[in-house]
């Protein structure tokens, strides 16, 4: 064949490929046997090795997973992924009922029940019709750029079906997971090899996914369910319903156990008829997701800081087993936070052997008259964490001990204090060790002040030698005292003296969060950012002016008033000042000279980060994308750009280079400047 024909014969055996593949994976009737479908596939192999040009992104040949990956690279989603607010009885899902009926009053309101998929969720983008980036949940705002893992999952269609309607740009939400029979195989071949067991599937399902070669994904056999489109350019959906349907039309697999219910009765009786109908499954689940069916009420309800309010999980009652509690321990997390943890004769509970679980705090030791020597029943709470559920008090012995949570810290003896308005009991002490190591590990984490090379290995040491009293001591930090650490060299000093320095300017939104405030997440701090334009104008911030922010509820803004009310909080707030770090977002609107400018970012990048560049083009006021489109102002090009750079030329889109975007930041704060 020459290369016209072997063009021709490439693009049949795609087209039936894929034919094959929807009919087997997605509509369970196959219609030739795997032998012939494996000579379809080691031919389309063989002729594209041949013309190695003829290889596109859909082909379904690169299901099979390509070369390893160095590392994931951070995708900005579109729009969050937000987590869902849980709920664990008939009389939480009818107080669920109730707040839409306030928040929507005289409306009706239909329900769409679905099976809550017990996996790892993805989002899904679709530019053209072509599978185009895949990326985990992440923190909600970022996630992983899992693309190469995610073509190996052949329940994810690498071309669209064709139809009228086909957006330019489609984004959809998933969960990926492992059936049953594919997790027995799996852990069946690790013991053989003498290697760790997978804990349940869905363990499994996340390893899979942080897996840096694609062909050791392809291996595991995952697969997918469809739920939700996250964004849609052009026309959208009346309602959920109708977005099923077009997802069904466009090839994605969706759960064949929806309901549409009229009202709330129907949809705790439908939520009721899964529990025991739901191991017959051949995958995991742990609860139903209930969902607004209309589009209109649920741009309505809108969405706090975590989660939509049109939506929520029923979660199914746990599994169950005894075993002894032999003592409870406390334990003093970053914010202070005593926690009080029961120490468990080791038992077998789904999957996993359990020997510790959470008590949660004294009120609910309490409620439930827990006492060390107790035989009790624990469960794991949607079938993940442990929790001890009841005591069975009829055996005991009179030899069981009270627990009462302690007055005095139990890591530094500085004073503990009960949260007014809370159950929880806190340590003072801003600067007890047990805290402290935790602080600093948030304050520099990525998603904070981003201090590269501050790893908790150096911290711990830092800590421990009383480098550091609190995060503002790090920028007192001199290369003298680092290069006295373990395994510290001169090249490794001088790197981390260089980023805590760089970290001085990072966006007001960014110290916010670093400052571990509790409650409060990368998204609440964003949303101080934008109504407070300083640190200082948020700490005198009245409790008013704080409740009048949509998405800041009660509890966070009690927290908020409680840790700037703090002298030690006063204290490090005055230090970090003094060190020069930027405590104010200083741009005004006039400065924003982006806003109104959409970027996409495509290739390696050599002198920062993408995260990086994201929060540059934010703070003066431009949007990411992860797609090219007419709406696209620039398109910023890193090395091996990619089909994304073809595309901004064929639409005469401004293609920026690195170090031509970097002049162009320094103009614009020179104009600024002056």
């Amino acid at each position: 064949m020459n290369k016209r024909q072997t063009h021709l014969r490439i693009k049949k055996l795609r087209e039936q490929i894929e034919r094959h593949n929807h009919k087997y994976y997605i509509d369970a009737q196959p219609e030739i046997s795997d032998r012939e479908y494996d000579l379809l596939m080691e031919e389309l192999i063989r002729l594209e090795h041949k013309f190695p040009d003829l290889i596109i992104p859909d082909s379904p040949s690169q299901r099979v997973g390509g070369s390893p990956l160095k590392e994931f690279r951070t995708v900005t989603h579109r729009t969050p992924m937000l987590s869902i607010a849980n709920t664990y009885s008939e009389d939480e899902i009818m107080e669920f009922d109730a707040r839409m009926r306030k928040n929507l009053t005289g409306e009706n309101i239909d329900y769409v029940v679905e099976l809550k998929i017990d996996g790892v969720a993805v989002n899904l983008i679709y530019e053209n019709e072509i599978f185009a980036i895949g990326t985990s949940r992440g923190d909600g705002i970022h996630g992983d750029d899992i693309t190469k893992n995610l073509r190996t999952i052949k329940t994810i269609p690498l071309r669209l079906q064709m139809s009228d309607s086909i957006s330019s740009v489609l984004e959809v939400r998933g969960e990926v997971y492992m059936t049953k029979d594919v997790f027995r195989q799996i852990n069946k071949e690790r013991e053989k090899r003498e290697e760790l067991l997978f804990a349940n599937p869905r363990n499994a399902a996340a390893g899979s996914m942080k897996l840096l070669d694609p062909k050791m994904v392809a291996q595991r056999h995952l697969n997918i369910f469809v739920y939700e489109i996250g964004y849609m350019e052009g026309s959208a959906c009346n309602n959920h319903v109708e977005a099923l349907k077009l997802l069904d039309t466009y090839g994605f697999r969706t759960n064949p156990n929806i309901q549409r219910c009229k009202d709330i009765d129907e949809v705790i009786k439908y939520c009721n008829g899964w529990q025991s109908k739901r191991e017959k499954l051949g995958y995991e689940t742990d609860g139903m997701v209930i969902k607004v069916n209309s589009m209109v009420q649920r741009e309505k309800l809108g969405a706090t800081g975590k989660s939509p309010r049109w939506l929520i999980a029923y979660k199914f009652p746990a599994k169950q087993a005894a075993t002894i509690l032999e003592e409870i321990v406390v334990q003093v997390g970053r914010t202070g936070i005593l926690t009080p943890v029961a120490e468990l004769k080791p038992v077998a509970l789904a999957g996993t052997t359990v020997s510790r679980a959470t008590l949660h705090n004294q009120d609910e030791i309490m409620r439930k008259d827990i006492r060390v020597g107790d035989k009790v029943i624990i469960e794991k709470g949607g079938d993940v964490i442990p929790k001890i559920v009841s005591v069975v008090k009829e055996v005991r012995t009179g030899k069981e001990r009270e627990f009462g949570m302690p007055r005095k810290c139990p890591v530094c003896s500085g004073d503990v204090k009960k949260i007014e308005g809370e159950v929880a009991y806190r340590c003072e002490n801003l600067k007890c060790p047990a805290q402290l190591e935790r602080r600093i590990r948030h304050f520099v984490s990525r998603r904070a002040m981003d201090i590269e090379s501050l790893g908790p290995a150096i911290i711990t040491q830092l800590v421990k030698k009383k480098l550091v009293k609190d995060y503002a001591d790090l920028y007192s930090l001199k290369f003298d005292n680092l290069i006295k650490l373990e395994r510290m060299g001169d090249i490794l000093a001088n790197k981390i003296i260089w980023n805590i320095r760089e970290s001085r300017n990072r966006s007001l939104s960014r110290l916010i969060f670093a400052l571990g405030i509790p409650h409060v997440g990368v998204l609440s701090a964003e949303i101080l950012a934008k109504n407070f334009s300083s640190v200082d104008q948020l700490r005198t911030a009245k409790k008013e002016e704080l409740e009048a922010i949509g998405e800041i509820g009660e509890i966070m803004t009690d927290s908020i008033m409680h840790f700037f009310e703090r002298e030690d909080t006063k204290e490090v707030l005055i230090k970090i000042k003094n060190a020069g770090v930027k405590m104010e977002e200083t741009k005004s609107l006039e400065d924003k000279v982006f806003v109104a400018k959409n970027f996409v970012i495509t290739g390696t990048l050599a002198k920062y980060k993408r995260h990086q560049v994201s929060d540059i083009i934010k703070e003066l006021g431009g949007s990411i994308s992860e797609s090219v489109s007419k709406k696209t102002s620039f398109l910023l090009a890193g090395a091996s750009p990619g089909s994304k750079y073809n595309k901004a030329q064929k639409l005469g889109i401004t293609i920026l280079t690195e170090d031509e975007f970097l002049t162009l930041i320094r103009t614009i704060s020179g104009q600024i400047a002056r």
